[in-house]
């Protein structure tokens, strides 16, 4: 791949089909379309949600979404990657590395005072490539499902 044809966009609604058919890569399954577009509809109007687009000329083939907000435990804006996604195919030939400076260049344009992102513990690959961009492994994510709850 020549790094020089690769493009990053930033996406619009127009792009709602490309980002579903990518998340749903990047879980493995196939997603609610209705919940997919209830938070769509709501993230693409928000002007602290930014996702974008790595394409090979028309050919989209990653995405990163960023998330900025304001965090009383920090007196600052935090940006904070919800989802990236490359695939298989064009791994290890730097559409990660271009999205991810598109995405930190984003968030400290916007003032962030730092980024940061959640992977799954079982995302090995994923963890290595976020440790090697400069993220540093600092706290411990616990959640709570609701579908547990009585």
């Amino acid at each position: 791949m020549e790094i020089e044809k690769l493009t990053i966009r930033q996406a619009g609604e127009s792009d709602r089909t490309i980002l579903y058919d990518m998340i749903c890569r990047l879980e493995n399954m196939v997603m609610d379309v209705a919940g997919f577009d209830f938070a769509f509809d709501i993230n693409i109007k928000n002007p602290n949600v930014s996702y974008f687009i790595a394409e090979l000329g028309t050919n989209p083939v990653g995405m990163v979404s960023c998330h900025i907000q304001p965090l009383l435990h920090h007196a600052a804006l935090v940006a904070e990657i919800q989802e990236m996604y490359v695939e298989p195919e064009f791994r290890s030939q730097q559409v990660g590395k271009a999205l991810m400076l598109q995405v930190t260049n984003f968030a400290k344009s916007k003032g962030a005072i730092q980024i940061e992102v959640t992977s799954r513990n079982v995302r090995e690959q994923a963890h290595r490539f976020y440790q090697r961009e400069g993220f540093e492994k600092s706290h411990v994510k616990l959640v709570r499902y609701f579908k547990n709850d009585l």
